[in-house]
């Protein structure tokens, strides 16, 4: 099959960017976006023109390095799917493909396709995490766990933090991202003991970082692992319940 390429090239951050033409040629609709666009970068080295830049590594889906907007939607138009996971069969033959960087203010673009990311990585390390000593492991079935609450711990987990929910959101907001992390560890005995410290650290940094959620549900539709908008929700609860929590503590601690 044979496309056109419309490819936002931008040499760094402080840069202006635009879009560059690529006709590219006699690939197989079996191939993965990020292989057409392996192609296609081969194809501009022999050339001797630079590459194009974008972030990927482990391409099974379970990373979120490789989040591109794809005709103006995050990881393209298939639902579900990370941009590595995606087809070229998705696509007609002959078909104008439009690829841009993530458009948040929270993720600069450092070139091309790829953008920073960092500020994912300033929430996690806000709290999302457990430090208390739960000492050695034990057998899992003496914890009591309902299987409802272990089912939603996972369903949270399966975030990939590729940042597709911040790039779909009208506002570019990150409560889909910040709202899983909380979670998946608040619905768990072993993370109680910082539950309020960290549901409220993790969502102070996100604010300072990222846009207002306004509930649009862009991100619910946007996100590769089709993670629930009920997490915000839950974020939500726990917010308002940690700033009453917290603030008891500093008076009793005073």
């Amino acid at each position: 099959m044979n496309i056109t390429l419309q490819v936002w090239r931008q040499d760094d951050r402080d840069q202006p960017g635009g879009f560059h033409a690529y006709e590219v040629n006699d690939i197989s609709d079996e191939m993965s976006f990020l292989e057409m666009l392996d192609v296609l970068n081969e194809r501009l080295v022999n050339q001797g023109e630079a590459p194009i830049t974008f972030e990927h590594d482990c391409r099974e889906g379970i990373c979120g390095a490789c989040g591109l907007m794809i005709d103006g939607l995050p990881h393209g138009p298939q639902l579900g799917t990370a941009t590595c996971q995606l087809h070229m069969r998705k696509f007609k033959d002959g078909a104008t493909i439009v690829v841009e960087p993530w458009r948040v203010t929270g993720f600069p673009v450092i070139k091309d396709l790829m953008v920073d990311r960092s500020a994912f990585d300033e929430i996690i390390a806000a709290g999302g995490y457990i430090s208390i000593d739960t000492g050695s492991a034990v057998d899992a079935n003496l914890i009591p766990i309902p299987k409802e609450v272990a089912d939603a711990a996972f369903d949270a987990a399966a975030c990939i933090g590729c940042g597709a929910c911040a790039a779909a959101c009208p506002n570019g907001a990150a409560s889909l991202f910040t709202a899983a992390k909380i979670s998946h560890l608040n619905l768990l005995p072993q993370g109680q003991a910082e539950r309020w410290a960290r549901t409220e650290r993790m969502v102070g940094v996100m604010e300072e970082r990222f846009g207002p959620c306004a509930n649009h549900g862009e991100c619910e539709k946007a996100c590769p692992k089709s993670v629930s908008i009920d997490f915000i929700a839950m974020m939500n609860a726990d917010f308002m319940r940690a700033k009453l929590k917290n603030r008891r503590l500093a008076a009793r601690s005073d």
